[in-house]
């Protein structure tokens, strides 16, 4: 195998791959980056076994010439010294040639590397996926709706399946839901396809998600979407993104959500964001970083935080408007923190059913988003 290749387009394909290659895995060859050099271009790969990402750089791209392939080949180098290699070469185009006994030379300028590659053929084949569900989303779009779902999954593992987040398909919707049992984060849009998918449940780790999600542009370009029982392929432009699917059922979460509401409160979301991250600065560590959250008649609010050790805080900021009863309640100030930056938009209706039951928060006219808080006993 040779080939030469422009640096910036092999560092942006190496850095795309690294995202999926562990340094803890059990099976040492998957510290590595699959190379395969074809006519067509340079493939690349890399895989934990739960995560595989495949980068392709054609040989050409908008009538320049990317890749010059002199002898086809593929060979496996170890990720965290290639991807270091490539990135503080010296000029803009790299020479990549596998030499006897597996040695690769890396070449640029003056600079040469030699790397003690590994046989190709030992690398684990990637999922084959048949295409039968396929649909699709704007990229920036399914960005979007990672950041507003993935926060709120599950870090412990004694319930895997809360580690993910559920991905439904029903009639042209997708719906993504998350939780972690203390709270629940909501998103759904209208699917894009050029046929009719069949009803899906699934769910995707959160892990693969967040790593998916730095991938993706802030583009209108779409991302293909094909889901199989065990894997989801994620189709970018010369990019596939694989990652299996977590075992077991999703808990049934639309009970959780409320349908009506005792009090309603109408707030500016930056506001009410500024005032609890001030309050949660006092708020002890050892009480879960609650916050207070009262309503008076005049229409304000007030946050409050006290702890004995160190002192207490209050602040009150103005509603919108306030409908229905007035109330007292307390919750996890990160979890309100998280969930209101998730929230686009700057006007949120917050809706309360009482002061131990679960509170939604939404944007002011947009029900494709919601967030919902378990509140704190302290009262």
């Amino acid at each position: 195998m040779k080939f030469l290749i422009q640096k910036d387009f092999l560092v942006q394909g190496v850095q795309d791959v690294m995202k999926a290659v562990s340094s803890r895995t059990t099976i040492p060859i998957l510290s590595g980056i699959k190379i395969v050099a074809t006519e067509e271009g340079v493939t690349l790969t890399g895989s934990d076994s739960d995560i595989s990402i495949e980068s392709f750089i054609p040989v050409e791209a908008d009538g320049s010439e990317i890749v010059e392939i002199r002898q086809s080949g593929s060979i496996v180098l170890q990720a965290r010294f290639f991807s270091e290699i490539v990135r503080k070469l010296p000029l803009d185009t790299v020479e990549i040639e596998v030499q006897n006994n597996l040695q690769v030379a890396i070449r640029s300028g003056k600079a040469e590397f030699h790397l003690n590659g590994i046989d190709s053929d030992e690398y684990p084949q990637l999922p084959q996926i048949s295409e039968e569900q396929v649909f699709s989303l704007p990229a920036d779009l399914l960005k979007h709706m990672i950041r507003q779902t993935v926060f709120a999954v599950s870090t412990s593992e004694t319930r895997p399946i809360l580690t993910g987040v559920n991905w439904k398909f029903e009639n042209g919707e997708l719906h993504c839901i998350s939780t972690d049992s203390h709270r629940l984060a909501f998103r759904k849009a209208l699917i894009e396809s050029s046929h009719s998918i069949p009803p899906a449940n699934v769910v995707i780790p959160g892990k693969s998600l967040n790593e998916l999600s730095k991938i993706l542009d802030d583009t209108t370009d779409h991302v293909e979407i094909v889901i199989t029982e065990q894997q989801v392929l994620f189709k970018m432009k010369n990019l596939l993104f694989f990652s299996r699917l977590l075992d077991g059922n999703y808990p049934d979460t639309s009970r959780l959500i409320p349908t009506e509401s005792k009090t309603d409160i109408f707030l500016n979301s930056k506001e009410l964001l500024h005032a609890i991250d001030r309050a949660s600065l006092l708020a002890r560590e050892g009480r879960n970083n609650v916050v207070k959250f009262s309503t008076f008649e005049d229409g304000t609010v007030e946050i409050s935080s006290d702890s004995p050790e160190i002192g207490k805080v209050t602040e009150g900021i103005q509603s919108e408007k306030i409908e229905g009863e007035e109330l007292k309640i307390s919750f996890s100030a990160k979890f309100m923190m998280d969930a209101l930056k998730a929230i686009e938009g700057s006007d949120i209706k917050i809706s309360f059913t009482g002061a131990m039951r679960p509170f939604f928060i939404q944007p002011v006219n947009d029900n494709t988003t919601l967030q919902l808080i378990l509140p704190v006993r302290t009262y």
